[in-house]
């Protein structure tokens, strides 16, 4: 069991407390109900900062569950910590102050069995923040949650066409119906201005379809989003399965919490539409 170590500090440790965050960020998040997306992006900050954002990933995401079947999430966050495999899946299951969010075991295995980059490892996610934070809100919309988790330390653009790949064809051999949900926050510690003129640029090559051209735009503004291997594997993995359309349903910046608008980090919902 992967234990939640990051309640009480990312977000609340008390069920109430935390349940009523969320359904707060939830209820707020205003998203169209006839859009259905096939992978996604949230942030994965304190909840402070980045939930009002993320509710508005899961808001998309619960919508889609009223007309379409996922059988399993698989959610991909960057490594922050630099411990364990280049590309690490878990075999545990996880828990959090809402519950235990179960392993899809079989998927998992099928994964790495599958894959020569990706290795069963803990260690790179025994002390990383970028997935544990999207639990509660994925519990929040979905009973009994089956998920695989896969931190990406190695976030080249050859790796994210590699991991969708491998996600696509396993899923397909077990008829498995999934989701893919990237963990990423974006440009850090710059002020507001600055970091929103960086990722817009960022992420008109992610809307164009042009996932090389997104890789070649963070290096070119040194844009500092943390998980942009996670994004482009999510992005691929909509093309897989003929996605139509980009969207950023929220935008918005650390700022907006604590009033210091002069070295922020920034965070954007996005949905891959069909």
């Amino acid at each position: 069991m992967r234990d939640s170590i990051f309640a009480g500090s990312f977000y609340p440790s008390n069920k109430l407390e935390l349940n009523k965050m969320i359904d707060k960020f939830i209820d707020d998040a205003s998203v169209n109900p006839k859009n259905i997306v096939v992978s996604a992006v949230a942030p994965h900050a304190g909840y402070i900062y980045s939930g009002r954002t993320a509710a508005f990933t899961y808001k998309i995401i619960s919508n889609t569950l009223k007309k379409a079947v996922i059988d399993t999430f698989v959610i991909i966050g960057p490594n922050h910590t630099g411990f364990g495999e280049p590309i690490a899946v878990s075999k545990e299951d996880w828990s959090t102050p809402l519950g235990v969010v179960k392993n899809d075991r079989i998927l998992s295995e099928k994964i790495v069995k599958n894959s020569k980059l990706m290795k069963f490892d803990e260690e790179a996610h025994a002390e990383e923040h970028s997935i544990e934070v999207q639990l509660p809100f994925l519990q929040k919309i979905v009973k009994d949650p089956k998920c695989v988790f896969i931190c990406m330390g190695d976030q080249s653009y050859d790796n994210a066409v590699e991991i969708s790949r491998i996600l696509y064809e396993s899923a397909l051999s077990l008829n498995r119906r999934i989701f893919v949900i990237a963990s990423s926050d974006m440009n850090h510690y710059e002020d507001a201005k600055t970091t929103k003129e960086k990722d817009m640029k960022v992420l008109a090559a992610l809307k164009s379809f042009d996932i090389s051209l997104f890789y070649s735009r963070i290096d070119e503004y040194n844009d500092s989003m943390c998980g942009y291997g996670p994004v482009a594997t999510a992005a691929l993995f909509a093309i897989k399965n003929n996605f139509k359309k980009t969207k950023i349903l929220d935008y918005s910046n650390s700022g907006v919490a604590t009033k210091d608008f002069s070295a922020v980090v920034a965070y954007a919902s996005i949905g891959f539409f069909i």
